[in-house]
């Protein structure tokens, strides 16, 4: 796809850069990963940006106010499964907040399947 000086880009998308890039070929996010309906804030301090990506900047600017994962992947347009491994990497560093559904008892498939049961309703 690139001869020369030629850059990786798809017309219509523009630069074509795989989501494994992004999160260095993790496929699973760390235990401290936030789940699917879980609300992320940023912390109050802007902590130790070092070694951060652009993306991990971008979720934090959209934490300012607290937004749900789903959400978070839905804004950015990054499949939720790297939202989540880069989520779980800024809660690592302490640099944002978690509140949800840990405290309920209900998991993220129960959560998938009213979705589709609602879905299917329509």
């Amino acid at each position: 796809m690139t001869s020369g000086g030629e850059q990786w880009l798809d017309r219509e998308a523009g630069p074509v850069v795989r989501p494994y890039a992004l999160i260095k070929g993790r496929t699973r996010p760390p235990s401290t990963a936030p789940g699917l309906i879980d609300v992320v804030t940023a912390a109050g301090e802007a902590g130790y940006l070092v070694g951060l990506g652009p993306e991990h900047r971008r979720l934090l600017s959209l934490c300012r106010k607290p937004v749900a994962v789903a959400d978070l992947a839905s804004d950015t347009d990054l499949p939720l499964g790297v939202v989540r491994v880069l989520l779980g990497d800024l809660r690592e560093r302490r640099l944002i907040v978690v509140a949800g559904s840990a405290d309920q008892d209900s998991s993220e498939e129960s959560v998938l399947r009213s979705v589709l049961d609602g879905l299917r309703a329509l």
